[in-house]
């Protein structure tokens, strides 16, 4: 992964970790339970972009480097391997 993307997949990541310690908070205040779902939701969202950012980084390096090279077996490979993570999206997305 490039350190740019690392970078800031991290940053999301390390908001997403205060945004859950918020949810555990609203949890123990007992608040109202639209309140905390509307957290829960900004999470989930939060955890997409994070896998959108991983994602790419796959496609410009891994992928892309597969697709240049003149293995067609790796070729075949890399894109089952896109395929295959879309589909994981889909199913929780």
């Amino acid at each position: 992964m490039t350190d740019r993307i690392a970078d800031k997949a991290l940053a999301r990541l390390r908001r997403i970790e205060g945004q859950i310690r918020g949810i555990q908070r609203m949890l123990t205040e007992e608040r109202y339970c639209v309140d905390i779902l509307t957290q829960t939701s900004a999470v989930v969202a939060a955890l997409h972009g994070v896998e959108d950012l991983v994602m790419v980084n796959h496609l410009n390096t891994c992928v892309a480097e597969a697709m240049q090279s003149d293995d067609p077996g790796g070729k075949a490979e890399k894109v089952d391997e896109v395929m295959n993570a879309i589909a994981k999206f889909r199913k929780h997305g």
